[in-house]
């Protein structure tokens, strides 16, 4: 069965014009890849937004409600996503929006520990679902075999670039 041409495969073919002798083979995964997180992240986030919230929040507040436990930021940074670098000020508007709060840490009075609220978390569970709900509806133009393979690629790659994942420690002995 012969594929319609995507915006990959028409670059490729104008690179291929260009430049005869460069391999554009990788195109066809990474270009893919990068492209198809760009559509599903628009389509997603605007998801998001209906709820009030950004990628990073979702995350965030995600990470949060999965941890089940107060923790610092720097085991927050570890459990999400989507890189950390901003999580000071994002834990901050998010404590303002009374979303999350700050507490502090009963071993170590200069360290504090954020956790989320009973607001927060009624807000990030109706956000996931429908999160969900959208990733299915996206979903829906492949068959349980065609998203399987999606997925083990995927997987593979992302353990090729990544390497094994770290085995974890005990929940009592993670690092803060």
């Amino acid at each position: 069965m012969r594929r319609t041409p995507d915006i990959i495969s028409a670059a490729r073919g104008q690179w291929k014009e260009i430049h005869p002798e460069l391999d554009t083979s990788s195109m066809e995964i990474v270009g893919r890849v990068l492209r198809t997180a760009a559509v599903l992240r628009q389509r997603l986030d605007t998801v998001l937004g209906d709820e009030g919230l950004n990628r990073a929040e979702f995350d965030l507040l995600s990470a949060l409600r999965r941890s089940g436990e107060p923790v610092t930021p720097g085991r927050l940074n570890g459990l999400m996503v989507a890189s950390g670098a901003a999580t000071t000020k994002r834990v901050q508007q998010l404590a303002e929006r009374g979303l999350l709060e700050r507490i502090r840490d009963q071993h170590d009075r200069r360290s504090a520990r954020v956790r989320i609220t009973d607001h927060g978390a009624e807000l990030i569970d109706r956000a996931f679902a429908r999160n969900l709900e959208a990733e299915r509806e996206l979903l829906a133009g492949m068959n349980t075999k065609q998203r399987e393979a999606v997925s083990g690629g995927l997987a593979e790659l992302l353990r090729s670039l990544e390497g094994p994942p770290a085995p974890a420690p005990p929940a009592s002995s993670q690092p803060d």
